[in-house]
């Protein structure tokens, strides 16, 4: 009987101090973090270290924020490079020359009309 008490004696405590630290616990993505302010901490020549703890983030969000800039740099590339060689192509505003209609006085002869033989 005694051990079936401190049983649920020690469920009870564990169950209490489950609830109290799910209470205390914040989410993680509770504090956003403005990877602007990190970025021109990491312009400046700081460290990780020394911008989480300026900033009161982690090292983590630190790295998070260098790998989205990286990201957005690359794809700014790649968009501006897309742009250039858009540029660069060739307007296809008029048609070629040999895509052109015959002059009205050359008429090209239809394929009957050089079969016969009276164009011969």
């Amino acid at each position: 009987m005694l051990t079936k008490k401190y049983a649920l004696v020690t469920a009870s405590a564990m169950l209490a101090t489950t609830v109290a630290f799910a209470a205390i616990a914040r989410p993680a993505y509770a504090n956003k973090v403005d990877c602007d302010a990190v970025m021109n901490e990491v312009n400046s020549g700081k460290h990780a270290k020394d911008i989480a703890a300026d900033l009161k983030i982690s090292t983590g969000s630190v790295y998070r924020c260098k790998r989205k800039a990286k990201a957005a740099a690359k794809a700014a590339t790649k968009t501006s490079m897309q742009v250039k060689r858009g540029k660069e192509a060739p307007a296809m505003s008029a048609p070629s020359p040999a895509m052109a209609a015959p002059a009205p006085g050359k008429a090209a002869p239809s394929p009957a009309a050089a079969a016969s033989p009276a164009m011969k």
